[in-house]
């Protein structure tokens, strides 16, 4: 399985690639990027609530500091068009058009365990 370039914007992109060809690739990096942030979790609720906007098709994540200095991501909802949802058009209760500001979130948990935190019965799946 081979990655193609993206070139249009759709809920569809993205696709599972199994347990193998997962660690292939977190292994790759890993011993590339030995002291890079290894992972990032997100909670469910801010996922929702950036892909609830009306349009929103998917996800941009960007590479960032934080206050902190630390690494972090950045992540905004996108159009159809390709376009970072900074602002969003609705209906209010009185049936017109407004513009409000898109959701643009940070806030991740990095993990010191690079992933290693898993339930006991997965232990070595994800060793290298």
């Amino acid at each position: 399985m081979v990655q193609t370039k993206q070139t249009e914007f759709t809920a569809t992109v993205g696709e599972e690639i199994g347990l193998e060809l997962g660690a292939q690739f977190i292994s790759a990096y890993r011993k590339t990027n030995p002291t890079d942030v290894m992972s990032y979790y997100v909670g469910r609720n801010i996922l929702e609530q950036v892909l609830a906007q009306p349009g929103c098709v998917g996800m941009r994540f960007y590479n960032a500091y934080n206050e902190a200095g630390e690494k972090t991501l950045v992540y905004v909802g996108v159009t159809a068009e390709g376009a970072d949802m900074l602002n969003v058009t609705t209906i209010n209760t009185t049936g017109q058009l407004e513009t409000q500001k898109g959701i643009v979130a940070d806030r991740v948990k990095t993990d010191p365990t690079g992933g290693k935190n898993i339930s006991t019965t997965d232990e070595n799946w994800w060793e290298f």
